[in-house]
């Protein structure tokens, strides 16, 4: 027997080759493992100690947040539900009577709003606990915007990853130009915006078709997904005073309208960038195959394509969702009171008259991170797929 097959028996092996050496092929030697077990467990101290902290902060009375400071809940505090009383009894609309009285008030508006076109039925104006709005503005704003940035970020994904464009470059700047002109005459000139519009399109495609075909220049799909994510690069607040005036100017402030608007088009390009990486990888003889049986390029898309990229657009709405969810620039210009979301509640608790309630604040914070941990939950198998589907090339 050889020295070389003589030491892989077991018995043979020292310590040492033992502790250090791998068992097998494709696995890990025990050192190595206590190694890699030791650094994750204290990676995960260190993500998870943050939301810990939080939990208990917000079951903690305010001697024991603002003296010294404790850790183990029933043993350095007493726990005391101090802070959430705080949140729902300085509201007088925040008692279970309340708040459930304002679904009964959702369900009669709605009715009124669909039957006011043939009786004359007035709305009711619910009396609504702060909490109460702000939570539900957040959820209804978070998934209608990531709806619509999805659904439109997808296709333009798809379309960018399989069909080559190759637009002019001086047709895309007669464009921009008709474009601030427009804005020219609407805010300066007093000139309504949707006439401003239509005369813009009008000339453009005048123009086009009269001048267009003496520009040579092109881009091409490279060039239009990186224009895509260069509009999330640019800092939100260099844009939001320009996007205060126009929706200023269109009466939409403090509007849900408004923040699903802004939320779904600054995230879009997130969608459109992430989704692109997925589609690209995908084997193209599958959609010529489905072609030559005589599908659409949609039925192509949502029968073949969206299937089999099922942990990528799970993984992408999650990351919209939580990008939609913990808004707070846009939430601050274009809401006031009825369209306030639960960052600007956090906000409010950190900056005011009496100064940071960390323990309300934290309150808030937990509810506001319950759906966000809930949908990873629910989520997590489809998530896992889809990092490993993104890294995955070739």
């Amino acid at each position: 027997m050889s020295e070389a097959s003589y030491k892989l028996e077991k018995a043979n092996r020292s310590l040492m080759e033992r502790l250090f050496e791998p068992p097998a092929v494709g696995k890990m030697s025990p050192a190595a493992n206590i190694v890699a077990y030791a650094i994750l467990f204290f990676w995960s101290l260190f993500v998870l100690f943050p939301i810990y902290w939080v939990v208990i902060t917000a079951f903690k009375l305010p001697q024991d947040v603002n003296f010294a400071p404790h850790y183990l809940p029933f043993i350095d505090f007493q726990p005391s539900l101090h802070a959430w009383r705080s949140i729902f009894t300085e509201d007088p609309f925040c008692d279970a009577y309340a708040v459930g009285r304002q679904f009964v008030l959702l369900a009669y508006n709605s009715v009124a709003f669909v039957l006011s076109p043939i009786v004359s039925i007035k709305p009711m104006e619910p009396q609504i606990c702060k909490v109460f709005l702000a939570y539900t503005n957040s959820f209804v704003i978070s998934i209608v915007a990531t709806a619509l940035c999805m659904v439109i970020g997808s296709m333009a994904a798809y379309a960018l990853a399989r069909i080559q464009y190759k637009p002019k470059f001086g047709n895309i700047m007669v464009f921009v130009a008709l474009t601030l002109l427009a804005i020219v005459a609407t805010s300066y000139a007093g000139v309504h915006w949707f006439f401003a519009a239509a005369v813009a399109l009008a000339l453009f495609f005048l123009l086009v078709r009269a001048i267009g075909k003496h520009f040579k220049a092109r881009l091409g799909n490279g060039d239009i997904l990186f224009w895509i994510i260069s509009q999330r690069i640019l800092p939100p607040v260099v844009v939001v005073l320009p996007v205060y005036m126009m929706f200023q100017a269109v009466g939409l402030i403090d509007t849900h309208l408004a923040l699903i608007l802004v939320y779904a088009v600054a995230n879009l390009p997130i969608v459109v960038w992430l989704m692109h990486d997925f589609f690209a990888n995908l084997p193209i003889e599958l959609e010529e195959s489905a072609q030559l049986d005589g599908a659409t390029r949609f039925a192509i898309f949502w029968d073949i394509v969206l299937p089999l990229t099922r942990p990528g657009l799970a993984a992408t709405t999650l990351l919209a969702i939580i990008l939609n969810w913990n808004e707070y620039l846009f939430a601050v210009f274009l809401s006031t009171a009825r369209a306030q979301t639960i960052p600007i509640m956090v906000a409010a608790k950190n900056a005011g008259e009496k100064g940071i309630l960390w323990w309300e604040m934290c309150a808030i914070i937990v509810i506001m991170i319950i759906p966000v941990i809930i949908m990873a939950i629910i989520l997590q198998r489809f998530i896992a797929k889809g990092v490993l589907l993104g890294a995955v090339k070739g």
